[in-house]
């Protein structure tokens, strides 16, 4: 039998750190790797995408959904330029992945050799918090292994550069002589929580005022049941970023769900009126949505120091796991017995799934975006994965699902990068195959990534113990988001050239593929189409024909955005009736109940 070479040994590491899946197109750059992969049957498994762009997405929902780090792996030279993308949307959302790349052979490093690009510093940013090239048999595991913790540790991509002839060269360990770097498996994380004074500060703070807010993030996901006990003890409303809209149930009668440019007017009416505001595991940007500056006293508590104290003048910056941290805060809190600010809170958020629920009815041609988004929140089950690409998939995402049970959700938040959406989904599937799992995207991205990565769902669907993986695609032909961009934002009209998409069979597509498929061209066939999507016994593709002209704009829209989005249909845009059409019947729905007079 062979001596084991330094690719096999890269892949019984990963076993060893309970790597089960690796994200992969393959490439003469990692043919080693490659090899290796067919000595050891194939475990891991490589998963094999269309493009390595989406081995990267795959491994960062593989990450997000399963709670764990994800790791994909590309050829050199442009496979490994290819994987970038991906890995900054992890870097940018703060997910553990793990890329491993090949390079040229070490005699042809500096010799303008095929496919040689200097990947040191290609990935310098991206892998900012380590990348490494392995160079001789002895260095592998100390490399590995630092690339494994830095990315958990960080929450961060990291990045391991193997050339192609190191990995065909038989495996020597390190040793304990000088200059060697021998290193071990497996770690073990601590339990961080504030000493007692900051905390009985922090309690003081958050009871000074009779207007409560909390903001929560993703760094809060694993501490529902302490939020859920502050904001009863202090009568608090809760907003949610978009990445941590799965924090919360949106059945909480005082969760008020998104907050930011995509959010809902009752959390832009909390942060308005809070005196206090307590912010768990968030980094939110967008501090025109926050309480004006001087306004509430406020609280951070987020784990990493790092990112504390940014986007608000907080009087008390808590590092700490958000679950350890009010645990021991929630002792030290007094219970406000003034339920008045809570009660508004709750009439509010009534109020506004109520106005979803009329906007979602508002008559469009041919299918309401809302009414496929709020039809799906019926009808999904408790378990269900869900992911959104970026454009007014991702709006519609933010506002009308409402989450509850056990629901996971996700999107590129900070990045907002196109194509993420059916990747997220296959890599949540791998994560869970035992969970059904939907996609909401629009037809921009469907086309860019999503298309071909049907095919990757078609190769391994039959694997999964529940095989539902649902791919609903906005069918509008108009790269939606976009267009009302520049219709808000600059008052330009639509300009055709750019945001015209060619007209695309996706249910026919998906249905030469052997998946399910189901056409929707009128808004009663939605919920028939949605049972049937949830009952199939294989993937199912929804192509839902929805109308471009339905506007994503936010209720708490500024006046300077109202004046050029008219601007702009006054300079001649060609969907410039169905706009005004549809904005004042949307506009009325929210406003006025049906059938008050």
């Amino acid at each position: 039998m062979p001596a084991p070479t330094v690719a096999d040994h890269l892949l019984e590491r990963l076993r060893d750190w309970g790597v089960e899946h690796v994200f992969a197109f393959p490439g003469d750059g990692i043919n080693g790797i490659l090899a290796a992969f067919g000595r050891a049957d194939n475990t891991p498994r490589f998963v094999q995408s269309r493009h390595e762009e989406m081995s990267a997405f795959e491994a960062v929902g593989y990450a997000k959904f399963g709670g764990t780090f994800g790791v994909c792996m590309a050829t050199s030279g442009p496979g490994a330029i290819h994987l970038l993308n991906g890995l900054y949307d992890a870097k940018l959302d703060h997910v553990p992945v793990v890329a491993i790349v090949g390079q040229t052979a070490r005699s042809g490093m500096g010799g303008a050799y095929q496919q040689e690009v200097d990947l040191l510093s290609l990935y310098k940013d991206v892998a900012s918090e380590y990348v490494q090239m392995v160079t001789v048999p002895e260095q592998l595991p100390n490399v590995l292994d630092r690339a494994i913790r830095t990315a958990l540790a960080e929450r961060a991509p990291t990045a391991v550069i193997i050339p192609s002839d190191v990995q065909e060269l038989e495996y020597s360990a390190p040793t304990h002589e000088m200059k060697m770097v021998p290193s071990s498996l497996g770690i073990e994380w601590p339990q961080v929580a504030p000493h007692d004074e900051a905390v009985r500060r922090a309690a003081e703070i958050l009871c000074s005022g009779s207007k409560p807010a909390i903001l929560v993030g993703q760094g809060a996901r694993g501490a529902r049941a302490e939020i859920e006990e502050v904001a009863e003890i202090l009568g608090a409303g809760a907003a949610k970023a978009l990445l941590g809209k799965d924090v919360l149930s949106d059945e909480l009668a005082w969760v008020t769900g998104s907050i930011g440019l995509l959010g809902t007017r009752p959390s832009y009416e909390l942060m308005k009126g809070c005196d206090t505001l307590l912010t768990v595991g968030s980094n939110f940007p967008y501090t025109q949505f926050m309480p004006a500056f001087g306004q509430a006293r406020a609280v951070q508590v987020d784990l990493d120091g790092k990112y504390i104290g940014m986007r608000y003048p907080y009087e008390l910056n808590l590092v700490g796991d958000a679950a350890a941290t009010l645990r021991a805060l929630i002792p030290h809190l007094r219970r406000n017995e003034d339920r008045g600010w809570r009660q508004t809170i709750e009439s509010n958020v009534a109020d506004w799934w109520e106005s979803m629920d009329r906007e979602a009815h508002v008559d469009a041609d041919p299918v309401n975006p809302q009414l496929l988004f709020h039809e799906a929140s019926k009808q999904l089950p408790p378990t269900t994965m869900l992911a959104a690409d970026s454009g007014s998939a991702a709006n519609w995402y933010a506002r009308q699902l409402r989450f509850r049970g056990e629901m996971r959700g996700s999107l590129s938040g900070t990045l907002a990068t196109m194509g993420p959406g059916v990747p997220y989904g296959i890599g949540a599937k791998f994560a869970h195959p035992d969970r059904p799992a939907v996609v909401f995207v629009g037809d921009g991205a469907m086309q860019m990534n999503g298309m071909a990565e049907l095919i990757t769902i078609k190769h391994y669907w039959e694997g999964w113990s529940d095989p539902r993986l649902i791919v609903a695609v906005l069918h509008n032909n108009d790269l939606n988001q976009v267009t009302w961009e520049m219709r808000a934002m600059s008052g330009s009209p639509k300009f055709a050239e750019s945001q015209t998409l060619p007209d695309v069979d996706y249910a026919g597509f998906a249905s030469s593929l052997g998946l399910g498929s189901i056409r929707v061209t009128e808004p009663a066939q939605l919920a028939d189409a949605w049972r049937r999507a949830l009952a199939a016994d294989r993937p199912t593709v929804l192509d839902v024909h929805v109308d471009p002209d339905v506007p994503p704009v936010p209720p708490h829209a500024t006046w300077t955005e109202m004046k050029a989005t008219a601007r702009s249909l006054l300079h001649g845009d060609e969907d410039r009736w169905g706009v005004v059409r549809e904005g004042v019947k949307t506009k009325v729905a929210e406003i006025l109940p049906v059938g008050d007079g």
